[in-house]
């Protein structure tokens, strides 16, 4: 190969220019040339085919830092419909034009689904990305698992049976995907701050963290300490979490809760109000954290906050705060750099080895640490063809106590135990309070990468 296209699809991540980095590395070392696909599949849409040459000469461009966050070649949620054959064909033509042998998609399970029809017209392969480390497996019969049933309503739903109690960590696929170290790093820090005014105020807060299937950042926010986590893979059981809430606030004047956005009950998601949807087509969760706060309050009653005149009533009593994209977003941790552009690396080599439809992935075991790995993308998928949200374990998680199991700890530890590197902590010190940010406003990369753009004709 000579040639060669990348693009980032989906959502953003703190990690993305760092896979883009590595794999453009990796492209020099071999004498590839790369060309960046502005906005994903929505810019292989466009009939001009905004991109950008990112190795002039087999040197990076100077714009793709690693220590930046998100994707300086943009993304969008555009994906490709398999059945669309025109466009299909008129998109491989448009590759063909500027003289593109394969494609490296950065991206979750939907950019999968993207790459698919793709992939059967010329060499593609993934490099993982997501905050929510739901791209993988607990183990490789994992896709077996799944039932599909017809609901009510006529439409097809799937259903997780799990067949084990526990699994080995040496044994999980695709161990943890670039983004979410930084993601926790975030809610950890988040936590800290917002347990002191839950402390000084008397309150009980409610964090809600990312992660609609699957619980894995809610999990690691235990780095935050807070008193309770509930994940959306266990079910809520309000009289256990009341009882815990209502000791620990006799105890000490204050609670935090975390909670994954799509933490359930028996009646479906806790926060899944309103039937409108995000651009991925997933349900809009209107707040899960805003939801459970409602039913603390009435459950505790404002006899319960008043009696010792900490508040006037149960409302007040307890506060929410919503995480949002500050997890998605800013400079990724030394953990997500590195392994990040190792991950792109590795998707080029299987591009060269011609591994179609293959994605790189990060094993760990206990004697080897961290090491690359591979997957064929099809191992991922149900015998429906559907990929499923990796979902926490519940080997990883005490239900009972709310917090990682031991397991759960066992799984975090080889993550964060050097997560953070000197580096991050001398930015902080050189440049966040730089007199220069008082001088100058911020200067957009973009505006940068926009004078690279070039077109088809």
């Amino acid at each position: 190969m000579k040639r060669i296209a990348i693009l980032t699809a989906g959502g953003d991540t703190p990690a993305l220019n760092a896979t883009l980095y590595g794999a453009v590395q990796r492209a020099n070392e071999l004498e590839i040339e790369v060309y960046g696909l502005m906005k994903g599949f929505d810019g292989m849409l466009s009939e001009r085919l905004p991109h950008v040459r990112l190795n002039p000469l087999f040197t990076t461009i100077p714009e793709l830092d690693p220590c930046m966050g998100g994707t300086i070649i943009g993304a969008s949620r555009s994906y490709i419909d398999p059945d669309q054959t025109d466009i299909l064909k008129a998109v491989s033509a448009r590759l063909e034009q500027i003289g593109i042998e394969g494609l490296i998609c950065i991206g979750g399970d939907g950019t999968i689904n993207g790459m698919q029809p793709l992939s059967e017209l010329f060499p593609c392969t993934l490099a993982p990305k997501t905050i929510d480390n739901d791209l993988g497996l607990n183990h490789i019969d994992e896709p077996n698992e799944w039932v599909r049933e017809t609901a009510d309503n006529g439409e097809d739903r799937y259903r997780h049976e799990m067949t084990r109690d526990d699994v080995s960590l040496g044994e999980i696929v695709n161990y943890v995907t670039p983004g979410y170290a930084t993601a926790v790093f975030v809610v950890a820090q988040s936590i800290d701050r917002i347990r002191t005014t839950a402390e000084s105020h008397r309150r009980i807060a409610i964090i809600e963290v990312m992660g609609r299937d699957s619980g894995y950042i809610a999990l690691g926010a235990a780095y935050g300490q807070p008193d309770m986590i509930l994940i959306p893979e266990v079910e809520l059981d309000y009289p256990k979490i009341i009882d815990r809430v209502r000791h620990l606030y006799d105890l000490q004047k204050s609670a935090v809760l975390v909670i994954g956005e799509g933490v359930c009950d028996s009646d479906g998601p806790l926060g899944a109000k309103s039937s409108s949807v995000d651009p991925a087509g997933n349900i809009k969760f209107s707040g899960a954290a805003e939801r459970l706060a409602e039913i603390l309050a009435a459950e505790l009653g404002d006899e319960y906050f008043q009696k010792n005149r900490r508040h006037e009533s149960a409302s007040s009593a307890i506060f929410t705060r919503k995480l949002g994209h500050t997890q998605r977003g800013g400079r990724p941790i030394l953990f997500d750099r590195f392994y990040a552009a190792q991950l792109g690396g590795k998707a080029l080599e299987l591009l060269v080895s011609e591994r179609n439809n293959f994605l790189s992935t990060l094993s760990w075991s206990q004697d080897g640490g961290f090491t690359l790995s591979e997957l064929s993308a099809n191992k991922l998928r149900d015998r429906w063809g559907i990929i499923h949200a990796r979902e926490v374990h519940p080997s990883l998680y005490d239900e009972n106590r709310f917090r990682p199991s031991q397991l759960g700890r066992d799984y975090l530890n080889p993550i964060f135990r050097r997560a953070i590197g000197h580096e991050d902590l001398e930015v902080l010190h050189a440049k966040l309070f730089a007199s220069g940010n008082l001088l100058t406003r911020y200067q957009s990369i973009n505006v940068e990468v926009q004078k690279r753009i070039r077109y088809l004709d």
